[in-house]
C-alpha cells in the first residue's frame, strides 16, 4: 500500500468484518513531535489471544478467500521503517485498537494520501456503522462524528449521494481549516 490512508481503510474493513458498530478513527500530525500517529479502535468481536499473537505473521489470515493476511503486517513494517511503532490490542468479545506511529519527517513515511475518498467509502459501504473521525494537527482539531450526521438529516440515509457530496465537502473544508495534511 502506498498511502496510509489505504492501510486505514483495510483495518477499518476488518473492524466491520468484526462487527464493529462504532469505529473510532484518529490522526495526529505533530510537528514538534515529528510524528504522525493512526488509531484505529472498534467494538467488534475482537481476537483471542492466540490470534493476537499471530497476526503479525504475513502467512496468517482468518480469511477465507486468500491464503495471507498482509495488511497489519504492512502497517507494523511501514512505521517500524520510519523510527516508528505499532501497537495492537485486542480482546474477544470487546473490540480492538491498532495504533501505528511514524516519524514525521522520515524519507521513507508514506504519504497520508486521500484520506477523504476513504472516509467517504467506508461512510458509503457501511451505512450502519456509527464512524468517530478526529483529526489532530498541531493544536487544531477536525472531528467527523456520523451520529451526529445522521441525527441532521433525519431518516435520509447516510450513503445518499447528496449526503456524502456534503460530507466530502465538510471534511476537506475541516481538514483545510485545521491545516492538515489531505
Amino acid at each position: 500500500m502506498l498511502e496510509l490512508s489505504l492501510h486505514i481503510l483495510d483495518i477499518v474493513e476488518n473492524s466491520t468484518r468484526a462487527g464493529a458498530t462504532t469505529v473510532y478513527i484518529t490522526v495526529v500530525e505533530d510537528n514538534a513531535r515529528d510524528i504522525l500517529s493512526i488509531e484505529v479502535r472498534d467494538n467488534g468481536s475482537g481476537m483471542s489471544e492466540d490470534i493476537v499473537a499471530k497476526v503479525l505473521d504475513p502467512f496468517y489470515t482468518t480469511k477465507t478467500v486468500r491464503k495471507v493476511g498482509l495488511g497489519l503486517p504492512m502497517i507494523a513494517q511501514a512505521a517500524e521503517r520510519t523510527e516508528g511503532n505499532f501497537t495492537l490490542e485486542s480482546k474477544g468479545g470487546e473490540g480492538t485498537r491498532v495504533a501505528a506511529e511514524f516519524k514525521f519527517s522520515h524519507i521513507d513515511r508514506q504519504p497520508l494520501g486521500d484520506i477523504i475518498s476513504t472516509l467517504i467509502t467506508l461512510i458509503a459501504g457501511n451505512m450502519d456503522v456509527d464512524f468517530i473521525y478526529r483529526h489532530q494537527h498541531n493544536n487544531r482539531v477536525f472531528i467527523l462524528d456520523t451520529r451526529e450526521v445522521k441525527k441532521e438529516i433525519e431518516g435520509v440515509p447516510i450513503n445518499h449521494v447528496e449526503v456524502l457530496q456534503f460530507l466530502r465537502q465538510h471534511i476537506q473544508e475541516g481538514l483545510e481549516e485545521i491545516g492538515a495534511e489531505a
